[in-house]
């Protein structure tokens, strides 16, 4: 009885082993143990059928972001900073003590030269001119009677001489009180705009005392300074583009009008001075300026994005896409400026470099495909264009110096 049970139970496990086998062969697609699946291919996974192919190593092409070699208008300035002054600016003051007695101007206006501002007191000034002209008269009238005697031998020559040394005493003293009297007005010694004045008619102000600026603004000045490494280079005649904050959207253009031949001791830097034509006023003496000093200028110049430069050995190189692979190029860069690298020598218009994803980049010759959105400088479209023609097409841009 218990050899009977044996045997059941060791059929029973036999029939679940095979069923077991059976449903694990079942799940896999596959008939039996023996059927051979080493060399299936699995099918691609939905979503990727137009995956990138792959290379005989196995690898599929490096993903790269690129830039077009493009020409830019590129112009070697200096930055600086500066001050809007005067053409001509002074302060009236008088020469001599006095009441006020006429303002001729109102504030801010403008006036001609020579026309009288502020007028003083004068009637003393005036009587003692009266004064020396009745008395030079007198003089002069002596002077000439005495001619006529020392002539008929009625007297000395002396006496002669004497009165006329008396004429030149009192044409001097004459000249004097006018002198004086001169003083008392004061004109404008230039055409300008007149202040705000800080005196009154009836004022008594003393000799010195400031009574209203006057400025000439029909042309500016801007004063500003560059270090000392710039002096050799700089010179009368450049072009300067000024820019104030009151009129951020405005460019002044100017000229460098003088040099400083001293160079600030305790600032290492020189002074410059820019002229500029303000028919219009806009631009106010006491401004500030930021200055761009332009020492030369490059049309059609070969530039890249500054990620596009390897360093190697003290030398710099850049990786060109050519033929759908990347080949390392050595160049020779000129000025950086505004993310942008100058290359002078290694590169023609319109070629195609990686700015991203140099690092995985070996050798030459490693096939590489543009990442999406990896087109750095114009559209895809634009970059596929300019591989085939071989034309730029970044528009010209306007880079400036730091």
């Amino acid at each position: 009885m218990n050899a009977r049970r044996l045997v059941y139970s060791g059929i029973a496990a036999l029939g679940i082993a095979a069923l077991g086998t059976y449903a694990f062969y079942a799940q896999r697609g596959t008939s039996g143990p023996n059927e051979k699946t080493a060399g299936a291919v699995p099918p691609a996974p939905a979503g990727i059928a137009n995956a990138a192919p792959r290379s005989a190593s196995g690898n599929g092409p490096i993903a790269v972001d690129v830039a077009i070699v493009s020409a830019a208008r590129l112009l070697d300035d200096i930055n600086a900073t500066g001050t809007i002054r005067s053409n001509e600016a002074v302060v009236i003051r008088p020469e001599v003590a006095g009441r006020i007695t006429r303002l001729n101007f109102a504030d801010g206006q403008s006036v001609r030269k020579g026309q009288v501002l502020v007028a003083f007191d004068s009637a003393v000034n005036q009587a003692e001119v009266q004064q020396a002209k009745a008395e030079l008269d007198i003089a002069r009238a002596n002077f000439e009677r005495n001619d006529d005697l020392a002539k008929q031998k009625f007297i000395s020559i002396r006496a002669r001489d004497e009165s006329a040394s008396n004429v030149q005493v009192l044409e001097a003293k004459l000249a004097l009180a006018q002198a004086k009297l001169s003083k008392l007005e004061i004109k404008a010694p230039f055409a300008g705009v007149v202040g705000i004045r800080s005196v009154s008619v009836g004022d008594y102000v003393k000799d010195g005392a400031d009574l209203v600026n006057l400025e000439d603004i029909s042309s500016v000045k801007v004063d500003f300074r560059v270090p000392e490494k710039f002096v050799d280079i700089v010179r009368p005649g450049q072009d300067i583009e000024v820019v104030v904050d009151a009129l951020p959207n405005k460019p002044f253009a100017a000229k460098v009008d003088a040099i400083d031949p001293q160079v600030d001791s305790s600032g290492r830097s020189a002074l410059l001075r820019g002229r500029i034509s303000n028919p219009e006023g806009r631009l106010k003496p006491g401004m500030f300026a930021r200055v761009k000093l332009i020492l030369g200028q490059r049309e059609n110049a070969l530039v890249v994005p500054e990620e596009a430069i390897v360093p190697q050995g003290g030398k710099a190189t850049v990786w060109k896409v050519v033929d759908g692979k990347a080949a390392r190029v050595e160049v020779k860069i000129g000025m950086r400026r505004d993310a942008k690298v100058e290359i002078t020598e290694g590169l023609r218009l319109g070629e195609t470099v990686v700015t991203a994803g140099q690092m995985r980049l070996s050798s030459n010759g490693v096939p590489v495909r543009i990442a999406d959105g990896g087109e750095r400088n114009g559209k895809p479209s634009d970059a596929a264009k300019a591989n085939d023609s071989g034309a730029a097409v970044a528009p010209a841009m306007r880079v400036a110096k730091n």
